[in-house]
């Protein structure tokens, strides 16, 4: 596939005290003909993360039409696995109207550096904020997922909520600290809400240079399902695109040589490229995703030439 990269197209400028910094995990829905809405988490002054949105003109992506005054989605109550942070991972339109969100949610830890869960908000009718649906995880810890059950992205097809994940029981030393290390899995559910404990394998590390991946975004192409993600490596220390491809969604085949959109020889995207996320718009095919230091430079936007 070819892509032509479009440009930046978001940085908090610091004045809000939800987002003094970052736009993180660029997640898009089209709200309507003319507006593509982008969830993100933002960061404060504290380094903490709050979900809001950015608002996009769906005839030209590249504008800014729109910014969430407030973060539609905040952190959790003192205690709780979320209470460090919410990192928006994606949005699942409902027959109601109404739009359930997933996301990770930021724990601290002490002899390890932090725990990474998923949690569930419901917003009825697309308009104003999401409330939890439950204080606890929907992907809680588990004997074989200890540590990080994240970056959850779902779909709902014929009936059921299908999710692909990261997860992950392990930290190993790379370079001069300790990094985690989990692979992606898939899991199904009735309702969006109960899911079982452990899901099935699909996207694994291959290479001596890998030691996890970012959030996957998977869409459906006719009748191939194609799901992009990022591939955390250890000789740069950073993340890069994988690709793959699969017929049912649920065994996957990793091909990312064909995603071709890395780094920039300078600028903000120059020394990583992660958290991609695509959508049909108008029969064109975009990307959305996050440039340096884990979106600390803003997202950014691309279109595809061709698959």
């Amino acid at each position: 596939m070819q892509w032509k990269k479009l440009g930046r197209v978001f940085c908090p400028n610091g004045l809000k005290w939800w987002a003094k910094s970052h736009a993180m995990i660029p997640t898009p829905i089209i709200l309507n003909d003319k507006i593509v809405r982008v969830f993100i988490t933002c960061c404060d002054e504290d380094g903490i993360g709050r979900v809001g949105y950015v608002d996009l003109d769906a005839n030209d992506p590249m504008k800014v039409i729109a910014i969430s005054e407030e973060p539609v989605l905040g952190v959790g109550q003192d205690g709780t696995f979320d209470e460090n942070g919410a990192l928006v991972c994606s949005v699942v339109p409902l027959n109601d109207g109404g739009m359930y969100m997933y996301y990770a949610g930021f724990e601290l830890g002490t002899k390890i550096r932090y725990r990474l869960l998923s949690g569930l908000a419901h917003q009825l009718a697309c308009e104003g904020s999401f409330s939890r649906v439950k204080q606890t995880p929907v992907l809680e810890r588990s004997e074989n997922e200890l540590f990080f059950r994240c970056g959850p992205f779902a779909l709902k097809e014929n009936g059921k909520f299908r999710m692909w994940y990261v997860a992950g029981s392990n930290w190993e030393q790379v370079s001069d600290a300790l990094k985690p290390v989990y692979e992606i899995r898939y899991l199904e559910s009735e309702d969006g809400i109960h899911w079982p404990d452990e899901g099935k394998s699909c996207i694994e590390i291959e290479k001596d240079n890998e030691h996890g991946f970012g959030r996957p975004y998977v869409i459906r192409d006719d009748d191939m399902y194609r799901m992009f993600y990022s591939v955390r490596r250890r000789d740069i220390d950073s993340y890069r695109l994988g690709y793959a491809e699969s017929q049912d969604g649920a065994s996957w085949k990793r091909k990312d040589h064909l995603v071709n959109l890395d780094v920039s020889e300078d600028g903000w995207d120059s020394s990583m490229i992660c958290y991609s996320a695509v959508i049909n718009l108008k029969g064109r095919w975009y990307m959305f995703y996050n440039g340096n230091d884990f979106g600390k430079t803003g997202f950014g936007l691309a279109e595809l030439i061709s698959w």
